[in-house]
């Protein structure tokens, strides 16, 4: 009789020691995941398809990667023109939110013949947008709504995290203004054209870019043009991409003053953590800063 009733107490006892219900939310790459990170804090942590270092532009799924998709609660993905891989797989998830859907929130538009002879796979809308606080604020509170749908036992704790959030992107967005002050009118070239939103925001001379997808290598003319300019204007900064081959840039820049610097609008290096995304958001700020302060 002793022997049950220590059953019953421990069994009690572990049963009240459970955390409630912890949704398994997966995001398509790490700046999305970056941003719900803050969103669910203090609840659960949200997981990520896809490796910091792979870009999205090329990936296929595994059979591992099915298997993820399948057992998560909520998934959440930018849309068919950055992720073309998991249009398929998530037509058949009951519960997936698609931000390049959402109604309320102001993308970046591609002007006409940004496609790249057609090889260009994001669409209409530029996928970008975690490097615009503008943007990334009124994304987070649409991740807000669907996230206390999903689990309304915890709206009331996400609903706090996003007024901390935005909080934060406003203090954030405010001393990023001051740090880049004094390089508006400092010229440069980028990989590929993955950074307007940030651009456009704080007014930055972005005067060309390599290419327009990262899946294809940048034209001979394209090439031949950004070469002249960097010989008759010395000290132009070349921006390269941490998940692509730097050999195309070394080439255009050989024998010239141009100075390389390193753009990752990926977060590859940044921690998944408390306080990442604004890590990642400032680090692109000093990546900026570090090249054409110089």
């Amino acid at each position: 009789m002793k022997y049950f009733r220590f059953i019953l107490l421990f069994t009690a006892s572990a049963l009240f020691s459970l955390p409630s219900f912890a949704m398994n939310v997966l995001t398509s790459v790490k700046p999305i995941q970056l941003i719900c990170y803050e969103l669910m804090a203090g609840i659960s942590k949200p997981d990520v398809l896809l490796a910091a270092n792979t870009s999205p532009h090329d990936y296929a799924l595994r059979p591992s990667d099915v298997k993820r998709i399948r057992q998560a609660d909520l998934i959440i993905w930018f849309g068919e023109g950055l992720e073309p891989f998991l249009t398929k797989s998530l037509s058949r998830h009951p519960n997936v939110l698609t931000i390049s859907q959402l109604p309320d929130v102001h993308f970046r538009h591609f002007e006409p013949g940004h496609h790249d002879d057609g090889h260009h796979h994001h669409g209409n809308i530029d996928p970008h947008f975690w490097l615009g606080i503008d943007v990334v604020r009124d994304v987070a509170t649409e991740i807000t709504k669907r996230l206390a749908v999903a689990d309304p036992e915890h709206a009331e704790q996400y609903q706090s995290n996003l007024s901390d959030f935005i909080r934060k992107l406003d203090k954030t967005d405010t001393q990023i203004r001051n740090e880049l002050s004094s390089v508006h009118a400092q010229p440069y070239y980028v990989f590929h054209d993955a950074y307007a939103y940030f651009e456009k925001r704080y007014h930055l001379n972005n005067i060309g870019h390599f290419t327009v997808n990262p899946d294809r290598k940048p034209g001979a003319k394209t090439l031949i043009k950004i070469r002249k300019v960097l010989s008759q204007q010395p000290g132009i900064c070349i921006f390269a991409e941490p998940q692509f081959l730097p050999a195309v840039i070394n080439s255009v820049t050989r024998g010239t003053d141009a100075k390389k610097g390193t753009l990752d609008p990926l977060a590859t290096d940044i921690e998944v953590s408390a306080g990442g995304y604004f890590r990642f958001i400032n680090h692109i700020t000093k990546q900026f800063t570090n090249c054409l302060n110089n």
